[in-house]
């Protein structure tokens, strides 16, 4: 009897949880011992030619130097940019659309407007469906969710049968008011699996019923559009997973910074689009709560780009028509912009002569000159290490190695090219790399209506120490905290996430005390629909139901997200409903009208599942000047000083140094500029702070 306690001891202290991040250059892992609390972490090149198959090397990587037993994992947790990368690339599904006879031209008029209405050259995106994929069938279902005219089935049979001949592999059904009725595309999709089983098919209604045919068409066109790549690609994972002998089934980040399991990835694929950045958030949000940060702008550098999202009161903020490389996505997701700046982008100079970076990425293949992996071309990387903020140390847990070299050659390409000093020409690689960050910040800080002064920059991922410290300099912020393990936060994320599904209602009806009974009956259609939902997650704790609506002013063309209380509901307080809407007008705009009328367009609801409690070690701060490891030569912009060299792994609570100085560690490089004062906190997160 006590020798079985003892093994069954033993197994729960080598019980892992694993949370696993692939992003345009390296895939992240952050391993949770859970017993122990021990958090390891670790880098790997991915391989583009073959997904996953870095999922296996860094596992293998994990046992060997971490004592890791994949037949221990308890939790598996994983962020992919299959889908993402899929609608960039433009290697999705041949696809066809069925729509309503007469409105054929749906995804090509969009909303009308152009990507960047100031240029005269600017286009918009070819549609993912091409004009002849695109079937009109007779049917018409009316507005109050009256069926006018019956769908036409042959036509029907006709438009699958042109489809099949043209090469579709798949169907997109999305008929008019299917938000309110979608008894018509049901019946077609009945029809089209009894003609052509091999085609999948998916209607706009199952996947977000949500009024306006543009928005929930391009939304299930995306779904459908990534489909069989993320199918095939979730089903290889599982097979891998299990060679391993993993017992537990994998789990999915999805963009809203939820979780769901492997078999809703395959058929909701739109939810998982922007899983990366979300879950980027999410671990930034929870390492923010953890340190006692309120506001925070977090700053996310990999390979390819930059990503910004705001995080106050310790939570993500989330919205809609975030963009999925050219096209918008309308379900709720965690709300970031996105920049093609990344420790990988290319510089170059243009006809004019005029010195260019990004967006164009030299990824993991070849990588940065510097890399040595056969890159020739300068990046943001390379200008780094010829200033001298980079290259002394292994890089991406012994990962790489930095050829100073090479990236001295091609910095030095464009330098002749410019007739400038090869240091001065890495400099303004870095310069123009931090300027194009700043504008598109400013633009964030505006549409959210905040003064980001009042909050604290937190640059993660491999490339944000390197960049974060002087882009918080030029945007007046007064303090940065790079977490311990920046280069892994968004595979940290997936660990410290919660189940969570999304789901909505179009009421479309006035805000009055005739249209409670509607709203009830909503909220309670979407409570159930949460609930059913977590439970088939395998979650069967207590929910926690969030209340959203997108309400607007009669007349207005635009809504408004306002949250609720589902109490206002049962209680019948539409005085409640009402004013959370002018307040909410009033932040956004500094304006409302306490007389206009209010229409309410969707209730949507979040259903959550508690994930897993995490915290982090704590030690007492003990004042210490840092000692560095040694001093080396940094280009700053003003010249070549000298500048301490630290190791992250020497720095203890209450540790302090100053600026100008390098951080080295197995993930990043921090660069920290002149001005900046540092200290360790008692969660080994790094605090600068910038004197007024």
């Amino acid at each position: 009897m006590d020798g079985t306690i003892a093994a069954n001891e033993a197994r729960q202290e080598a019980d892992w949880k694993v949370g696993v991040d692939i992003g345009g250059t390296f895939i992240d892992f952050c391993a949770l011992e859970v017993n122990s609390g021990r958090l390891a972490s670790l880098k790997v090149l991915t391989t583009p030619e073959d997904p996953g198959a870095e999922l296996m090397t860094g596992l293998a990587l994990l046992a060997e130097r971490e004592g890791f037993d994949p037949v221990r994992m308890t939790r598996f947790v994983h962020g992919t940019t299959v889908g993402i990368n899929t609608i960039i690339q433009r290697k999705g599904a041949p696809l066809a659309l069925l729509t309503n006879a007469g409105f054929e031209d749906v995804i090509e008029l969009a909303r009308l407007r152009m990507p960047d209405m100031y240029s005269l050259f600017c286009s918009r995106p070819d549609p993912l469906i091409s004009r002849d994929m695109v079937f009109g069938i007779p049917a018409r279902m009316r507005a109050d969710g009256r069926e006018s005219r019956a769908p036409d089935m042959a036509a029907v049979e006709s438009a699958v049968a042109a489809a099949k001949l043209n090469g579709a592999q798949g169907i997109i059904i999305s008929f008019l008011h299917a938000w309110r009725n979608a008894a018509q595309e049901a019946a077609v999709k009945a029809v089209i699996t009894r003609l052509a089983p091999d085609l999948f098919v998916f209607t706009s209604a199952e996947v977000w019923p949500v009024i306006r045919e543009y928005e929930r068409s391009s939304t299930a066109i995306l779904n459908g559009y990534v489909h069989p790549r993320v199918s095939g690609y979730l089903t290889a994972l599982e097979e891998r997973l299990r060679s391993r002998g993993v017992p537990t089934r994998p789990m999915l980040t999805k963009s809203n910074g939820g979780l769901m399991n492997a078999a809703e990835g395959k058929r909701a694929c739109v939810n998982m689009l922007l899983s990366g950045t979300a879950s980027g958030v999410i671990g930034a949000s929870w390492l923010a709560r953890q340190a006692g940060e309120d506001k925070v702008l977090t700053l996310d550098i990999g390979g390819t780009s930059a990503d910004f999202a705001l995080i106050i009161g310790g939570k993500a903020q989330f919205g809609t028509g975030e963009l999925i490389g050219e096209f918008p996505l309308y379900i709720p997701s965690v709300s970031v912009s996105s920049i093609g700046i990344g420790g990988g982008s290319i510089a170059g100079v243009d006809a004019q002569g005029v010195l260019r970076v990004g967006p164009e990425s030299a990824g993991s293949t070849p990588g940065p000159a510097c890399y040595g992996r056969g890159g020739e071309r300068a990046t943001v990387t390379d200008a780094m290490v010829v200033c001298g903020w980079l290259g002394h140390s292994e890089m991406a847990y012994g990962q790489l190695r930095i050829d100073t070299r090479l990236a001295y050659r091609t910095v030095g390409d464009l330098a002749a090219r410019l007739g400038r000093p090869v240091e001065q020409t890495a400099q303004a690689i870095l310069d123009i790399a931090v300027s194009e960050m700043f504008v598109e910040v400013e633009k964030l800080a505006s549409r959210a209506g905040v003064d980001l002064r009042e909050f604290t920059l937190m640059p993660f991922g491999g490339g944000g120490p390197m960049l974060g410290a002087f882009l918080a300099r030029e945007l007046g912020m007064k303090r940065v905290m790079a977490p311990r393990r920046p280069g892994v936060v968004s595979a940290l994320g997936g660990l410290v996430a919660d189940l969570r599904g999304d789901f909505i209602r179009t009421v479309f009806s006035p805000l009055s005390d005739a249209s409670l009974p509607a709203i009830r009956e909503a909220f309670d259609a979407l409570a159930g629909e949460g609930r059913h939902w977590l439970a088939a997650q395998g979650y069967n704790a207590a929910a926690e139901l969030n209340l959203f609506c997108d309400m607007r002013y009669v007349g207005q063309s635009y809504e408004i997200e306002v949250v609720l209380s589902p109490q206002w509901l049962a209680d019948g307080d539409m005085a409640a409903i009402v004013q959370a809407f002018h307040l909410t007008h009033q932040q956004l705009y500094d304006f409302h009208d306490p007389d206009g009328d209010v229409e309410l367009v969707n209730i949507r609801l979040s259903a959550i599942g508690a994930g897993p409690k995490l915290s982090l070690p704590q030690a007492d701060e003990v004042d210490a000047p840092a000692n560095p490891a040694r001093r080396l030569a940094v280009y700053t912009g003003l010249g070549v000083e000298t500048v301490d060299l630290h190791d992250r792994q020497t720095l203890v609570p209450g540790s302090t140094f100053h600026g100008p100085a390098v951080v080295v560690q197995e993930d990043t490089t921090f660069a920290i500029p002149a001005g900046a004062q540092a200290r360790v906190d008692r969660h080994l997160n790094l605090l600068l702070t910038f004197p007024e």
